[in-house]
């Protein structure tokens, strides 16, 4: 069995650390994915927002090193959970394809 996800995209938000009660951290991300086509009522192309759950020291890494704008790379599992029907995208690696300032538009 395989329980695998990889998402490209850009931080639609800077990312803040928390730290949970008992001493975890964590660090909530949505990333914004531009569709590959256009809407053809508008001739637009659609985007679509994935949230993803990063823990620990990729958690640390993402706040130290990206924001709004960043283009990352998210290697994931699906978590389901089975008291509210909900999927949850939780981060196993990430990868940071554009995370310098000079490459991006920050629009704070």
């Amino acid at each position: 069995m395989l329980n695998q996800v990889i998402i490209v995209g850009k931080l639609m938000d800077n990312p803040k650390l928390e730290e949970l009660g008992d001493g975890r951290k964590v660090t909530y991300i949505t990333l914004e994915i531009r569709r590959a086509y256009k809407n053809a009522d508008s001739g637009d192309y659609d985007t679509d927002e994935i949230k993803c759950t990063l823990w620990s020291g990729i958690a640390e890494n993402t706040v130290e090193y990206c924001k709004k704008g960043s283009t990352v790379g998210v290697k994931a599992r699906l978590k389901s959970d089975e008291s509210s029907d909900c999927i949850e995208v939780v981060a196993e690696k990430i990868t940071f394809i554009n995370n310098r300032e000079k490459d991006f538009n920050l629009k704070n």
